[in-house]
């Protein structure tokens, strides 16, 4: 009976390898993850890190914002909707010379009627911005800065300046909601 039995040495080298191509695996996937991650939301995928001080934990908010979100049922605008709510902002604009603060609440309240119609859930502000972020993570930071200048200016702090640029950061998130899928409704969530 020829019995070959493996030496001390070499059953650590082999336990060595096999643990050194599960880290390299592991390793691997996580790196992935990240990219596939950092590409879908893009600036907020830095501002998740930057905000838990652990991309692990960071990472894991961010999953569990899309899969929130794949539970929508987030459709495209259609070219009437599109037309309506364009014409709507084009008045709300226009209100803008009259009224600065009107303008921007009403510019806060339009998008938030886009989102509803979509298929947003529409509420509390961080949430709002949150579900955002998965579909708009390039124009969700304006929603951002465009409320805490609305909010500013429930205080009375902010200027006609500053309620321009909340009317600018409004448009760049509007225009966005409606334009997002047009067209393309093999890419819309069923």
């Amino acid at each position: 009976m020829n019995q070959t039995a493996l030496s001390p040495a070499i059953v650590i080298l082999i336990v060595a390898l096999v643990v050194a191509i599960g880290i390299a695996i592991w390793m691997y996937i996580q790196k992935r993850k990240t990219q596939r991650l950092r590409s879908k939301f893009g600036p907020e995928y830095d501002r998740a890190v930057a905000g838990n001080r652990d991309r692990g934990h960071a990472e894991s908010e961010l999953q569990k914002r899309a899969a929130r979100v794949a539970k929508f049922h987030i459709q495209p605008l259609t070219a009437e909707d599109r037309s309506r709510y364009t014409e709507d902002w084009r008045r709300e604009q226009s209100r803008f010379v009259d009224d600065p603060k009107g303008a921007v609440n009403h510019a806060d309240t339009l998008v938030q009627d886009v989102m509803h119609h979509r298929g947003y859930p529409v509420g509390d502000f961080d949430q709002n911005a949150t579900d955002l972020s998965v579909d708009h993570p390039l124009v969700v930071e304006n929603y951002r800065f465009a409320h805490e200048i609305a909010l500013r200016e429930g205080k009375g702090l902010s200027n006609t300046e500053d309620l321009r640029k909340a009317m600018v950061s409004y448009r760049a998130l509007f225009e966005d909601l409606l334009m997002e899928a047009a067209g393309k409704p093999e890419e819309v969530r069923k």
